[in-house]
């Protein structure tokens, strides 16, 4: 089947896996599905239209001869500010070497030194751990690698197909509904399994670093099928996005930072240990936090990253992508300061998981950055996500190829305070709803800085928006009914979260408190 033609099927064909989802979540997991039955891969856009094509950093894994899965989890936890599951976190930095050896197997060309892998490190890592393949191109080698090896498995792959609904019939999950993007017609399939692998909601916020294609359609949809939501209120910003007039916002990489990239003021003066013992080498909420309070001190739009003194030769085979960028953009970073700003970058909460990927929903599975086992805590440590991706998508299929029975029943991160959406607000009057008008409503309210009064506005515009859209009826409609659902779980959580931690910071409430070591977690009231 070419990837272009649709593969008509009707209500009446049950597949044993529906994957939602062509990232590296769910390729991989597909191409571990294949030997347990039946597999559907859904995606709304092409194979290769994901947000995985976007990750320069790259996969952190304990390899390193001086380094261990113990120094790996001490750094994880760190990052996670107090609310990390330790159980997961743990499984994560153990079976992170195999699967490391499962990519290497499925040719993901990770870049090498003196015949082994290479190994850099990035901030708030203790020890050298981050492969990377093309220099700053791995998460699209990943992608390629992983979409030509489920091309050649043969595995059904319906392109420019959004799901519109999970059907639940007596508590399990029994299919889904899926929108032809092309013919606008309905169709249903029937599924043993469905995994949820749809990414965040990077587009909620107008200054973002995600695909145009993250719009929160996994945690829409699980919420609305009456799954758990968990910790939505912690949503991680990259300090450091080019910042360049009539240029998207295009992401840095944590691991300039992590290869000796100093941030400077607008005035030339490196800034960083002034905020942080750390200096550049700070978790991401710190860096991105005092980046803003560097523009609000200068009274400036912008730092600026500076690798001038590093060899011209290390940075152009190191990031060979983000130079020929800025070199198209007229900046010759071997020789220029590297403009940049905080952007909204990755989703820290999402559906519901035990460790097993299992939602509260059974058959109803989730895994990547639609997941939250609560293996990141309160802020995700740099290049676990796309680990979290495979560890947790091959306990997927352990769960329910192989039949291990070993674990619990959804499990809890913790202490947990649970939470419906608000009903009884009154909806104020408000203009018609946008992509745009939205995401500049959570850049401006329920951004890297938030009190409650801007949380509060943001909450009725949403309510508001929420009950005049109309019925979706296209991919844009749906996309946007997703993003104002999600922008709902988000901000309502932040709102109430009256505290600091993490990713999660309120001027009106600047200090972490014990008392809040536990997480929000969402579910629909079903009638």
């Amino acid at each position: 089947m070419s990837w272009g033609n649709r593969m008509k099927q009707s209500s009446q064909v049950k597949y044993d896996y529906v994957i939602v989802g062509s990232g590296i979540a769910g390729l991989y997991t597909a191409l571990l599905a294949k030997k347990y039955g039946s597999v559907l891969v859904i995606t709304k856009g092409s194979i290769d239209d994901t947000n995985t094509k976007f990750a320069q950093g790259g996969i952190a894994a304990a390899i390193g001869k001086d380094d261990s899965p113990e120094l790996h989890f001490k750094d994880t936890v760190a990052a996670g500010d107090g609310l990390c599951n330790e159980e997961a976190v743990h499984i994560l930095v153990n079976e992170a070497a195999d699967r490391i050896a499962d990519l290497v197997n499925l040719n993901v060309p990770f870049d090498t030194l003196d015949g082994e892998i290479a190994l850099t490190r990035e901030a708030a890592h203790s020890m050298p751990r981050i492969l990377h393949a093309g220099g700053d191109t791995t998460g699209e080698h990943i992608e390629t690698t992983l979409s030509g090896q489920v091309r050649a498995a043969k595995i059904r792959v319906l392109e420019d197909s959004l799901v519109t609904e999970i059907i639940v019939e007596d508590g399990t999950v029994k299919g889904i509904k899926v929108l032809d993007c092309r013919t606008s017609s309905i169709e249903e399939f029937s599924c043993r399994y469905l995994i949820l692998a749809t990414g965040g909601a990077g587009q909620l916020f107008k200054v973002n670093t995600n695909s145009s294609v993250v719009t929160g359609d996994g945690i829409a949809l699980a919420y609305e099928a009456g799954a758990e939501i968990s910790d939505m209120e912690f949503y991680q910003f990259h300090p450091t996005a080019l910042h360049l007039p009539g240029v998207t916002p295009f992401l840095i990489s944590e691991a300039v930072r992590g290869e000796g990239g100093m941030l400077r003021n607008v005035q030339g003066r490196r800034f960083m240990f002034d905020y942080t013992p750390a200096g550049e080498l700070a978790p991401r909420d710190i860096v991105s936090r005092s980046v803003l309070a560097e523009m609000k001190k200068t009274a400036s739009d912008k730092v600026f990253i500076d690798v001038t003194h590093l060899p011209p030769a290390k940075i152009t085979t190191r990031f060979p992508h983000i130079y020929r960028f800025c070199l198209e953009q007229g900046l010759d970073i071997t020789q220029d300061l590297i403009p940049v700003a905080p952007a909204a970058h990755y989703m820290i909460g999402g559906v519901k998981t035990n460790i097993w990927g299992e939602t509260s929903i059974p058959g109803l599975f989730a895994c990547g950055e639609t997941a939250c086992a609560g293996i990141h805590g309160a802020n995700r440590l740099a290049s676990n996500s796309l680990l979290e991706a495979v560890v947790f998508g091959k306990r997927i299929i352990k769960r329910t190829g192989d039949g291990d029975k070993t674990a619990h029943s959804p499990d809890s991160n913790g202490v947990e305070v649970h939470h419906s959406l608000s009903g009884k607000r009154v909806p104020k009057a408000v203009s018609a709803p946008s992509l745009s008008a939205l995401q500049q409503l959570h850049w401006d309210k329920v951004g890297i800085i938030r009190n409650r009064q801007g949380l509060t506005e943001a909450v009725n515009t949403l309510a508001a928006w929420q009950k005049s859209l109309p019925q979706p009826a296209d991919r844009p409609s749906y996309e946007l009914s997703n993003l104002i659902m999600t922008g709902r779980l988000v901000t309502e959580a932040a709102l109430l979260r009256e505290e600091s931690r993490g990713a999660h910071f309120r001027s009106d409430f600047p200090q972490n408190l014990p008392a809040w070591r536990r997480h929000i977690v969402f579910s629909k009231e079903l009638k």
